[in-house]
């Protein structure tokens, strides 16, 4: 299931930043329960506009990785049509195979992680997904995002084989072991190649605070379950010492992501992937979106980043696509 050390392809201090966005664009379910095949809602994906309409304002091409209810019904990929169609986004795999036929696995916590399953399983599965998106959209994904982050060694060569260029799974600085997931402790969130075409852009991810090199550790520790009691993470991110944030609406405020941004930034990033998930934009479908004033400060803290990140940070909008070819390769 382990991915070997990456080469991180470092760009120049002169480069502006890069924003890339992509949205974990996918049925709705209870985080909280178990995972059932049942569980195929795509309601939430009516309101994919309140959230492309803040993106088109500034600019910013979002890739739209797409699971297998949102591909194979009208409630779910309608809505996406007329923007994919327009050029205002573009369209990636996202397999939760759970819900991703052929079902021939059983439904457990170590199988949501597709790289757990048998190679051909997920070769099955992934062709099913991307043949679905070639019939709605009229052509093959070439991004891909595993569903809860689960990429692995045994992922690549199908990827690859399916004409994938590009995969944005890995989430560094998070260990889903306990889970029986992969762990990305030992990755940060610079772009590599897994092969020799595969281009990885990693989640944007990172510590901040004044520990510095101690705040990997510090986390690490905090969370330990001897600690919860205390909510040593949250007792540490008061405290300013360390503060693992990721760009995201989902969990972060604005203020925590532009932090992030300015710090890696200064560490020398240029490429910055900012993501959600589709059911945030209506109320009630994942934790970080309960009510409508939820909402509406998520909407809000996404229009007040891009415009921080286009202005203040003089960044420009990219997609992984763009980027991918501005390499030359």
């Amino acid at each position: 299931m382990g991915l070997a050390a990456p080469v991180p392809i470092d760009l120049p201090a002169s480069a502006r930043p890069s924003l890339f966005v992509v949205v974990d664009t996918e049925e709705e379910f209870d985080w909280n329960a178990p995972t059932r095949r049942t569980n195929t809602g795509v309601t939430a994906m009516r309101h994919v506009e309140r959230g492309q309409r803040v993106f088109d304002r500034f600019g910013v091409k979002p890739t739209y990785v797409v699971d297998y209810p949102v591909a194979s019904q009208p409630d779910g990929y309608l809505p996406l049509l007329e923007i994919s169609q327009s050029g205002r986004c573009e369209i990636g795999a996202h397999p939760h195979p759970w819900v991703n036929p052929p079902d021939l696995e059983e439904v457990t916590g170590r199988n949501t992680f597709m790289c757990n399953l048998p190679e051909p399983l997920q070769r099955a599965k992934l062709e099913r997904l991307c043949g679905q998106i070639a019939d709605v959209f009229g052509r093959t994904p070439t991004v891909y995002k595993a569903g809860r982050y689960g990429i692995g060694d045994s992922t690549i060569g199908v990827l690859e084989d399916l004409g994938f260029e590009i995969d944005v799974s890995i989430c560094p600085q998070f260990d889903f072991s306990a889970e029986q997931g992969p762990s990305f402790v030992e990755f940060d969130s610079r772009p590599f190649f897994l092969s020799d075409r595969l281009l990885e852009i990693p989640c944007t991810v990172d510590y901040t605070g004044w520990a510095g090199t101690l705040r990997p550790a510090l986390h690490r520790i905090a969370r330990r379950d001897s600690l919860t009691a205390f909510r040593g993470v949250g007792a540490l991110a008061k405290l300013g010492a360390v503060n693992r944030i990721m760009l995201s609406p989902e969990g972060n405020s604005f203020d925590e992501m532009r932090a992030l941004t300015e710090d890696l930034f200064e560490r020398g990033l240029r490429t910055f992937m900012f993501s959600f998930h589709s059911p945030s934009l209506e109320p009630g479908h994942t934790p970080y979106v309960r009510t409508r004033p939820d909402l509406d400060r998520f909407l809000q803290d996404i229009e007040r980043f891009c415009e921080y990140f286009m202005g203040e940070r003089g960044g420009i909008a990219s997609t992984p696509g763009e980027f991918r070819a501005a390499l030359g390769v």
